[in-house]
Order: C-alpha cells, then structure tokens, then sequence
C-alpha cells in the first residue's frame, strides 16, 4: 500500500487540539465516517462526546491518520511521538513554519526530521476533505457531501480549497487537498498516491510552484497512461533562477514560460482561473480526453451560434461541415426555413415538441465529431416557467442515449444551469457546463489530453538537471563568437566558411572566399555586436571591407571574415537557457534583430527529440515561411531539425556548465540546401575559457 493512501482513506483518526480538533470530529460525523476517532489532549476528559486521550501513548493502536491542530513547536513533539507509534501520517494544521522566515524554516526542518518515514502533509494547512470515504481532516465547514466517483482537488491554498467544495457547478468531488508549505510530501507523490484510487476521475491541481520538475514529468506520464487527466492552475509566475543580458534567448524563455512547456510535454491542461479549473474537470470527469477537435453545436437563437463559433475559433476546436447523412436527417425535421450549418440555428418551430426535438439533436449527433453541444439557459425558477426547456433537455439527453455520443449542455451564463439540472445530467453521461468560454476552453484542454494519452507510449520525462555547486557558482566565461560556432560545429552544426584574422588579412579573406561578405568584430566580451556597431554585411568590395575593419578598430584587433548566404527563406533563433529548477530548456523562435519585438517562440525542456522539435517549428509563426509561403521556395526544415538536435545535443554534453546558449540566427535556405548558423554566443560556468 502507498503509505499516502493509509492517511488519505484511514480507518482509525487521532485529532490533536482545541476548537479545530473538536470541529474535525463534527465533519467527519457530518460526512458519515464510520472508523474510529480519538481525540487528543493533555487536560481535556472528553471532546464532541468521545473520551480523550492524554497524549499518543494512551492510544489504543497506532492511527492511520492524525489531524494535529496544536501550535508549532508542539506540532513537532507530536509528529515525532505519531512516527514513533507508527502511524500512517499526519495533517499538520499549524502555522509559523518556514512562511515566517529563518526561525519558522528551521523548525519545519525540525519537522520533516521528526516525521521520518511517515506521511506528511502541510504544515500550514487546512487539510484533507475525502468525500469518498467520509473522511475530514478538516477544521471548518465546507459545501461537499459523500460522492461514490469525482474528480481529486490538490491545492497550495486552504481558501482556495475551502471555496473549491463550495462550487455550485455540479462538480463531484472525491478528494479535497491542501498542501500548505509542502514540508512533507510532495505535489507529485499526492498525485501518484490518488492515481491509486480508480474511483479517482481527473485531478485538479492549484500550483504555486513544483519542487522537483523531473518527478512531476514521471508521474503526470503515468497519469497518461492511466487515463487520468491532470489540470493545473499555475499562480504566481516568478524568476526561478538567474538572468542575465548576455543572450536574446533569456528574454523569450522566462519560468512561466518553462511550466507552458512541461505541462504541453506531460498532457497536463493548463487553465487561468478557478472557473476553468472546475469547467475544464467537470468534462473530464464526464468525457475523460477526448479522440479529437471537431465540434457542433445547436441553439435556438442565431446569436448564440455566432458567439459559439468565435470562442470555438478562438480555442482552436474545427466546426466541420455537417456531413450528407446528418444534413439529410436535420432538414427533414427542421424544414426549409432552417439553414442546415455548423453551428446549428435551429430556430423555434419545434420548440416544445418532444419527438421533433429529440430527432433533430440524434440528427446533430449522427455527425459523429468529438463533442455535441446543445446551448440551453434555464429560465429563473422563482419567477418563470421552465416547462419547455425541460422538454429541450428532455430531447437531447433521450437522443445522447440513442446515439452514445458525447454530449454537452452549455449555458451561456454560469447561472443559466440550476444544481439539480446539472447533477441529473452528469448522472446521465451528459456534460453540463457553465459559461461559453470556459467549456470551449474544456472541450480544447480535453482534445490535447486525449492526443497525449495516445502518444503516451512514447513521451519522456524532463531531464531537469539542477544547478551543481559548479554551475551554480558565481563566475562564469562567455566564448567568442569563433569559439562558439567552432564548439557547436563538432557537434554538427553547419556554419559559413570564414576565418579569423587581423585587420591586414582581412581583404586577402574576402578576395578568397568570395563576395559578397560579412566581417565582425571578435571578442570575449562583446556579446552583442550589432548594437555596438560590429557587425557589417553584404560587402561586395576590397574597400567596402577596408572600411568596415576600420570602423571595428576601437572593439577589437581581431575580425571574422565569412562568406554571406543568399536567397534566405527564414532566419531562426535557437537558444538553450539555464533555470535553477527546470535545468536546461531549449529555445526557437523567429530570429534576427527584432527577436525581442517579435517574441514568437516555443520553449522545449530537454530531453528533445526530433519530432518534439518539428512541432515546435510548427507553432511559430514563421512556420508559413519555412513551409512555402504564397508559392515561394520552402525552407530545408529536416536541415534546420538536424542543426537544432545538434544543438541540443551540445546543451546535454554540457550540462553540468552551460548556463547560456544563442544562436542567433540560423539562415534556413531552400529545401535541398541545409542551415547556417552565423552567430552564436555560449557561456559556461566557471572563469577558465575553452572550446
């Protein structure tokens, strides 16, 4: 048994404490929790009716599970005595741990030594709520009740959590967990331990930040392989490690930009708010990922069709064409007042007519996409009559059971979709889903999922190598532009044939190489050239070359000649940046000197493979460049894959030292013609320079 899962669906609870403990008895009664409880206290003879025990040797046996609501210093004496029992673990309530400073961090240290082996979880938190098992670890009210199947909240915040199992969204919850400090176990080890309980439908988390990158990667692939989707809501988006002005890369690949990247690598859908969190669950909960991204939808109002196409566009989700069958089927009941389209207006002629009704939307169905979705708003119960719109729902809940379809009831407005609506549909297998955008926003998190649920087989942790003692240290060298590109060049990268060379050899260069020509400046501490005035291009002479040494003179005594590539397709960024806690990430993007301005780019956390490369390509908006815009030539992309997973492969010889890395740009060159890269900058850990 994971040791998590004796704590989250324990059999026997010991509450330590006052007014917190005594409220943790009521909810666990509350719930129906039918163990045993043991209240705790030195002084107390009784608590909520049940005899109290003096302190943790008095215990009957050694409990699964300890709610310890007592203050920080006593929490640690407690824990300690629990881990000595052998107990399962520990729910520690306190605060003045290491969110107060050096004194409250030692403590926690304190905390996590006198722990041991066993289960942790907080301190400085509110809790676990176990609607499953009727368990609440849990010193205040909150809105859930039992749930024989749901979805499994995590969250760093006790209010977050609290407010979450207020929802009125027909959500089903089965676990509710706050995590606090994260002192004992980790984010990804609560999620493991749930993917443990096949009652479990998705998981929800609320992240502030991850303390261990590759571990989470680990489990959230087996999430995949499970078929349990993930949802991460990420806060507080903050510089992990440091940055620095050297490379045009660090200014595109920021930390929030490195959680983009693992969450797309892993499968995990990413949402904003706590609406999405709970929309984007409640379809998973119901639908799980999802073959595809092709939608329809019906409404009885023109307006709400149009509004359903934009966010449908919006999201990236493809509103087909009706297929022949289905347009055939949805005329003979609609009539030829009714345009027959994607999305559907089905007007009001049928309205109120149970069999019509239920014909039109089995018709919508058999267009067999991925989701069908019906607009429906309640009208308010207390001051209207919503007999018609029952008949609506009737309809198309009697045609989802005839077709098996998956079906969606949308309201517009998150209130448009009373509670009992909402739990009677979820019983049926039909999801109902509050707000336009967010349940878009859902049906498009679960397409992603159900794509990275079918390559499962062949995705990969993150590497994630943390900042050594080396790498972390405060020197650092930055490699010349030669001695970059000669670096890169051993691992396969193409550069232009040049050399290096005083100022005098500078024309007999040129001359051999051939014109036109490009000449820079070279040093080790110039890194960016072009703004400095060391960099000229396009040189078609021996004079245009004598000029352009001569007003390098002042940056440096030593110039690189290169020949100058012509009919360039596109010009690419690839850099690979350095966070304290992500490790080594790999940057592409559209290059040149208006990368910043641009900010079209795509961050991959290393390992990469090929194909992970290709995609990335594929996002950015130069792609249609590289593809063969408007019938001018395509670019070499095998080429420009090859250079970029040589690239790649350098940042994995150095991984113990490479802090930056930019090359900046890669002329991608007609297909059939290869890359170059004709600059690059790399700086490594440590002061002493090499190749």
């Amino acid at each position: 048994m994971n040791r998590l899962t004796q704590l989250f669906s324990p059999q026997r609870i010991a509450v330590f404490g006052g007014n917190a403990a005594a409220e943790a008895i009521r909810q666990c009664r509350k719930l129906g929790f039918a163990g045993d409880i043991w209240p705790v206290h030195p002084t107390r003879t009784e608590m909520e009716g049940l005899p109290c025990f003096a302190d943790v040797a008095s215990l009957p046996a050694a409990p699964d599970a300890a709610f310890v609501a007592v203050p920080a210093l006593a929490t640690v004496d407690v824990v300690r005595q629990l881990s000595a029992r052998g107990a399962g673990g520990a729910i520690c309530y306190a605060s003045g741990f290491a969110e107060v400073g050096e004194a409250g961090a030692a403590l926690q240290r304190e905390l996590v030594a006198a722990a041991g082996d066993m289960a942790l979880i907080g301190p400085n938190c509110y809790g676990l709520l176990n609607y499953l098992d009727g368990v609440a670890l849990w010193p205040d009210q909150h809105g859930g009740h039992r749930e024989e199947r749901g979805v499994a909240i995590v969250t760093q915040s006790g209010n977050i959590g609290l407010n979450l199992t207020m929802q009125r969204r027909g959500l089903p919850l089965a676990y509710l967990i706050t995590v606090g400090n994260k002192a004992g176990d980790s984010m990804d080890a609560i999620i493991e331990a749930l993917l443990l309980d096949p009652r479990v439908t998705a998981i929800g988390m609320h992240i502030e930040g991850l303390d261990d990158v590759a571990a989470f990667s680990r489990v959230a692939i087996k999430a995949l392989e499970k078929r349990i989707p993930l949802v991460a809501l990420k806060a507080g988006s903050s510089e992990l490690g440091a940055r620095t002005t050297m490379s045009h890369t660090s200014s595109l690949a920021g930390p929030d930009k490195l959680y983009e990247a693992l969450f797309a690598r892993c499968g995990v859908a990413r949402v904003t708010d706590v609406s999405g969190l709970l929309e984007t669950l409640k379809f998973l909960h119901v639908h799980g990922g999802l073959s595809g991204n092709r939608i329809i939808s019906a409404s009885c109002s023109g307006g709400e069709a149009s509004l359903v196409a934009d966010l449908a566009q919006t999201h990236g989700l493809d509103m087909p064409e009706i297929p022949q069958a289905a347009h055939t089927r949805l005329f003979d009941v609609l009539g030829e007042k009714v345009t027959v389209a994607n999305p559907l207006d089905y007007h009001t002629y049928i309205w109120g007519n149970l069999e019509a009704q239920t014909e039109c939307f089995a018709g919508m169905m058999d267009c067999g996409f991925d989701a069908h979705v019906l607009v429906l708003d309640f009208p308010r119960a207390n001051r209207c009559n919503g007999s018609t719109w029952q008949t609506t729902l009737d309809a198309f809940v009697a045609a989802q059971a005839q077709t098996g379809a998956v079906a969606v009831v949308l309201s517009s407005l998150p209130e448009g979709l009373p509670d009992a609506v909402s739990e009677r549909l979820l019983q049926q297998g039909v999801a109902p889903m509050q707000g336009t955008h967010d349940c878009l926003a859902a049906i498009a998190h679960a397409a992603r999922i159900g794509a990275a649920q079918a390559r499962c087989a062949q995705a990969t942790p993150v590497a994630a190598t943390p900042w050594t003692a080396h790498a972390a240290d405060a020197t650092s060298h930055m490699l010349n532009e030669v001695a970059s590109k000669r670096a890169l060049q051993g691992f396969g990268v193409p550069i232009p044939r040049g050399a290096c060379v005083t100022a005098p050899a500078a024309v007999a260069t040129a001359e051999a190489l051939g014109y036109p020509v490009v000449v820079k400046a070279v040093s080790d501490t110039l890194a960016h050239k072009t703004e400095a005035g060391g960099v000229k291009l396009g040189l078609k002479s021996a004079d245009a070359v004598r000029a352009a040494v001569e007003s390098m003179r002042h940056l440096s005594n030593a110039f690189l000649v290169e020949q100058m590539a012509t009919e360039v397709v596109a010009e690419i960024i690839v850099g690979i940046t350095r966070d304290a806690q992500f490790g080594l990430a790999l940057t592409l993007g559209t290059g040149g000197i208006l990368v910043e301005l641009i900010q079209d780019a795509a961050t991959l956390l290393l390992p990469a493979s090929p194909e992970d490369i290709r995609t990335a390509l594929q996002s950015l908006k130069t792609w249609p460049l590289l593809n063969g815009y408007r019938g001018k030539a395509a670019g070499d992309v095998d080429a420009l894959v090859q250079a970029v997973a040589s690239i790649a492969a350098y940042g994995a010889a150095h991984a113990d030292d490479l802090l930056e890395l930019d090359v900046n740009p890669i002329l991608v060159l007609p297909a059939g013609r290869g890359v170059v890269a004709v600059d690059a900058l790399i700086r490594l850990a440590g002061n002493t320079p090499h190749d």
